[in-house]
C-alpha cells in the first residue's frame, strides 16, 4: 500500500483508504448523494422545515430513515437542527451555508438528470435490445 500526503492509496482499487475504513471524502460524498440525502438537501433549500413537514415534503420516506439521514447530514456540519423549548416541542431543520453549498450542487445534478432523461432513455432502450 503506498502512502500519498496522510491518506493511504491501496494500489489494488486505486481508492483511498484511512485505515480499515472509506476514505472522509468518499463518506461524506455518500451521506449528499444518498437517496434520502439529496432530497433533503434539494428540499431545505427553500426555507427551514419541521420534521413532520419535511417528511411529507420529501414523500415515501419513513420516519427512520429520514431521522438517520438529518442526523448524519447534522453531524457533516450541512443541517442545523434547532429544538425550540415551547410546549408541545418544535424541532427546525435548514441547512447551513455549507449544507448550502452542497446543495446546490446536488441540486444542478438533479436539474441535468432531468434535462438529459431523453436521452438516458433512449440509451437504456439501446442497451436492452442489444443486452436481452
Amino acid at each position: 500500500m503506498a502512502v500519498s500526503g496522510s491518506a493511504a492509496v491501496d494500489p489494488v482499487v486505486g481508492k483511498y483508504v484511512v485505515g480499515e475504513g472509506m476514505c472522509p471524502h468518499r463518506l461524506v460524498l455518500e451521506h449528499v448523494t444518498s437517496r434520502w440525502g439529496v432530497l433533503v438537501l434539494i428540499e431545505l433549500m427553500e426555507r427551514p422545515y419541521r420534521f413532520s413537514e419535511l417528511r411529507r415534503a420529501i414523500g415515501r420516506v419513513s420516519e427512520k430513515m429520514l431521522t438517520q439521514t438529518l442526523q448524519t447530514l447534522e453531524r457533516d456540519g450541512l443541517v442545523h437542527r434547532d429544538a425550540k423549548p415551547v410546549i408541545p416541542p418544535r424541532v427546525d431543520y435548514s441547512l447551513t451555508d455549507l449544507g448550502r453549498e452542497a446543495a446546490e450542487q446536488v441540486r444542478a445534478l438533479a436539474r441535468w438528470t432531468e434535462q438529459r432523461m431523453e436521452e438516458v432513455e433512449k440509451a437504456r432502450k439501446k442497451y436492452d435490445k442489444t443486452h436481452p
